[in-house]
């Protein structure tokens, strides 16, 4: 199977990961923070401005690679803080308002000055 690496301006990037991998049918979106990647600044302090800006990114990833967000299958928060979730997910359902996709989440590992949340997702695409 080969590996398509998916790359957008419309993201945060890092030389250090791909935004996006295509193998076969299945799209594998990076962990996106809610960075705005046209300022380099954070969406907000809220958990709720970075949960949907974080997921804004994921999207653009996935428009790159011809999905729209309705091909997510599965999507995995992490949070900085647990006590984030109900704020976390008040952003997230301004993005997944109905028929949402399968979805975890987890503490995030690391701590990252002022990130409070990362977002990866797993989306398919039609053959």
């Amino acid at each position: 199977m080969t590996r398509q690496i998916i790359a957008t301006p419309n993201a945060p990037s890092s030389p250090l990961f791909s935004q996006g991998i295509r193998a076969g049918s299945a799209l594998y979106v990076s962990g996106m923070v809610g960075v705005d990647p046209t300022t380099g600044e954070l969406a907000g302090a809220a958990i709720e401005k970075q949960t949907t800006q974080a997921l804004r990114n994921c999207e653009s990833v996935l428009e790159a690679a011809g999905c729209t967000l309705a091909d997510v299958a599965m999507v995995t928060v992490l949070l900085a803080n647990p006590a984030d979730f109900a704020g976390m997910n008040e952003g997230y359902a301004t993005v997944f308002p109905t028929d949402p996709p399968a979805r975890a989440v987890a503490r995030l590992g690391p701590e990252l000055p002022g990130i409070l949340v990362s977002i990866t997702m797993t989306a398919h695409i039609a053959q």
